[in-house]
């Protein structure tokens, strides 16, 4: 075996096995969480130490529109693209023998992109670091399998299961409904295990076709390289068998949205325990996280819910967060504490949508934490009823969540300045884009009525 196969992770070697690899594909997430890159021959991978890509890439839009430039001219400089060996992973579904590589960017100084998701996740990692914490994630997946949409005027619709009858909602937890599309299900447990990514569990949620899988907590980067393979994978393993993965917000009208939540501990890096509890009670470091959660994700909301279409998952009564309130076992607050035992004490977010780049929600979700550690204030009293009520926590749109995140100077600070122009250049884009698009909501009630 060559020198760079020699530093691959074990579950590529054992991919590989006695075979040739035809093809590496050099991957990194944009700020939608898009894989960009270049793929090439392993022979040419195997002879460079890097590879480049213009800087243009975090400005452009889901739509593949370009957003302004913050900082200068539109030159498009090219950033200089290192592999991470440790996350090269098999790509399953093709044909020959190819490897995925995640790369790091940096200037061409070697300084890292502050704009590149990866690096922004990493800068609020190395924020605990200096402090001796390590935090530790764990992000739940939820996603909808739906029939094909090859037009996007018409809806969205569930997909047809192995019974001839289309997914049905309301079936949360219902063995018997995962088995509809055992198949697919089949198909993504094999390409994770060729993958070398771990699955704590996989159960039907109260959506038609919508599926929650379940990741091992552990590092925050890797666990967003983890969602950032699976929701490749999971696309590929639907497609499979005619039906389409969607990680929308809010798919299909009428049933629940898809979140990702994220639970998150903090342990002290030289001895391992959590600094939330001790062996009687919860500790101040933990009611300080809460505090900086209630404080600072109204201003993260941006990151967490980066679409139009997100804010269409903060329904009343629908699965779904709309405060900032917190509470013990309580799935009605944004803000959730899982019964755990004290080692295990952690805080639940249930705001992040699917949608969200996991870079992002990860990295907006360990930011306000942190912020919560260094200001060491108290949270508000807990809430121990519903807490579907009318909230000013939330911001109903983008427009509003983007001025929300602009005034957090704090926040802004900690995900980096640098990083919140570009982010907020691209959003504004989008949402200007969208405004120009007239619905048929619009076109049924305005055209003949007013």
């Amino acid at each position: 075996m060559s020198k760079w196969t020699d530093q691959l992770p074990e579950a590529a070697r054992e991919y590989i096995g006695g075979r040739r690899v035809d093809e590496v594909e050099c991957v990194i997430g944009d700020i939608a969480g898009v894989a960009r890159g270049k793929a090439m021959p392993a022979a040419k991978f195997a002879k460079q130490t890097n590879y480049f890509l213009p800087n243009s890439i975090f400005l452009q839009t889901i739509t593949g529109e370009w957003a302004d430039n913050p900082f200068d001219a539109f030159t498009e400089p090219d950033m200089i693209l290192e592999p991470d060996f440790s996350t090269a992973t098999a790509a399953p579904w093709t044909a020959d023998v190819t490897l995925q590589v995640i790369h790091d960017a940096k200037d061409q100084d070697g300084t890292p992109v502050p704009f590149a998701p990866r690096n922004v996740l990493r800068r609020v990692v190395q924020l605990y670091a200096e402090q001796g914490w390590t935090p530790v994630v764990a992000p739940e997946m939820e996603f909808f399998l739906t029939a094909r949409n090859i037009d996007p005027n018409q809806p969205v619709i569930p997909p047809m299961g192995r019974s001839g009858r289309r997914a049905a909602g309301k079936q949360a937890y219902s063995l018997s409904a995962v088995d509809e599309y055992g198949k697919v299900i089949d198909d993504i447990y094999d390409f994770a295990e060729a993958q070398g990514l771990e699955i704590d569990g996989i159960l039907q949620e109260g959506g038609a076709g919508q599926i929650e899988l379940n990741l091992a907590h552990g590092d925050p980067v890797r666990l967003a390289d983890d969602v950032f393979f699976f929701k490749r994978l999971i696309r590929e393993a639907a497609l499979r068998h005619d039906c389409f993965a969607t990680f929308m917000a809010k798919p299909i009208a009428g049933e629940p949205g898809s979140a990702m939540h994220i639970h998150t501990s903090v342990v002290d890096s030289k001895t391992g325990k959590n600094i939330f509890a001790d062996k009687k009670s919860e500790t101040e470091h933990f009611m300080h996280f809460i505090a900086g959660m209630q404080n600072h994700l109204t201003g993260a909301i941006a990151l967490l819910a980066p679409y139009v279409n997100s804010y269409r998952r903060y329904v009343p009564d629908f699965a779904a967060p709309i405060n900032l309130e917190w509470g013990r076992d309580n799935r009605t607050t944004g803000i959730r504490i899982p019964i755990s035992t004290p080692a295990a004490r952690r805080v639940e977010n249930r705001l992040p949508g699917m949608d969200c780049n996991p870079y992002l929600g990860i990295a907006a979700t360990l930011a306000c934490g942190y912020l919560g550690l260094m200001e060491k204030k108290q949270p508000r009293a807990e809430f121990t009823a519903s807490a579907y009520i009318d909230s000013d926590d939330i911001p109903t749109n983008l427009g509003d969540a983007l001025d929300l995140l602009e005034e957090d100077k704090a926040l802004c600070e900690v995900l980096g300045p640098d990083f919140v122009r570009v982010y907020d250049s691209v959003k504004r884009n989008e949402y200007k884009e969208f405004l120009q698009v007239i619905s048929p909501w619009e076109r049924e009630h305005l055209l003949l009525n007013v």
